[in-house]
């Protein structure tokens, strides 16, 4: 398809543990299009982490293909992944993973000193971001300084700055509580809207009804692939 940004076929995942040889992943094909919002949901150890992992190319499957927005990616070297990671995706982690010496503008402006860019543009482009998340006025804040909640928009103003064909969120509200959780998700429903593709690994149901199709995983084996039609959906003016 002409419009797939993650597009796997038949990737599977083995680890060896000793004598031991577990299948994280068996043989899993998706297909998501530029601009879904999709969840993958499963018990743990149902292989959504690992494929998380491999989407985001953390990690390269066994066997079986992958492509990026229309780059194989399942058999590139270390170095070359590492840089589609930093110009394709970007990540919002359930620990924020903020440098806590660092301010939310130096924070969020961090990928775009690997991308090469002058110190007044990564800046610029950063205040810009920390503005769209509602976060202008913490610019010069360190992670400490901050709620759970506003650490969390800076992790997310960071996972943008780049503009990536994808943001992968995995668990992105794990560490938050529910108002701040339900916060996070509006902040993620207007991103959607305005045309970002997001990929996010939850196990709480809640959470997942924000996203507009989810994907059950199970055993290594995708064992459902449905489209939500209770979407949850927030006043973006609450945002």
């Amino acid at each position: 398809m002409g419009n797939s940004v993650i597009q796997t076929k038949d990737i599977a995942k083995i680890y060896k543990m000793g004598t031991e040889t577990v299948e994280a992943l068996k043989s899993v094909t998706i297909n998501i299009d530029k601009g879904e919002y999709v969840a993958f949901m499963g018990p743990s150890g149902s292989g959504k982490s690992t494929l998380m992992n491999i989407i985001g190319c953390l990690d390269t499957p066994t066997r079986g293909t992958y492509e990026l927005a229309g780059q194989n990616v399942s058999e590139t070297s270390e170095n070359d992944l590492a840089e589609i990671r930093n110009k394709e995706i970007g990540f919002v982690f359930q620990t924020f993973n903020l440098l806590p010496r660092q301010s939310s503008l130096e924070n969020v402006a961090l990928p775009l000193v690997y991308a090469g860019f002058s110190k007044s543009q990564r800046e610029e482009r950063a205040l810009e971001v920390l503005g769209s998340v509602g976060l202008a006025d913490r610019a010069y804040h360190k992670p400490n300084e901050l709620s759970g909640g506003q650490r969390q928009r800076v992790a997310i103003a960071r996972a943008l700055v780049n503009n990536p064909s994808i943001i992968l969120a995995d668990e992105p509200t794990g560490n938050l509580d529910t108002k701040t959780s339900y916060e996070i998700m509006e902040l993620f429903q207007m991103l959607h809207d305005q045309g970002n593709t997001i990929v996010m690994v939850t196990h709480e149901d809640d959470i997942a009804q924000y996203a507009h199709r989810i994907i059950r995983m199970r055993d290594g084996l995708v064992e459902s692939d449905n489209i939500n039609n209770d979407i949850t959906r927030v006043g973006a003016e609450s945002v």
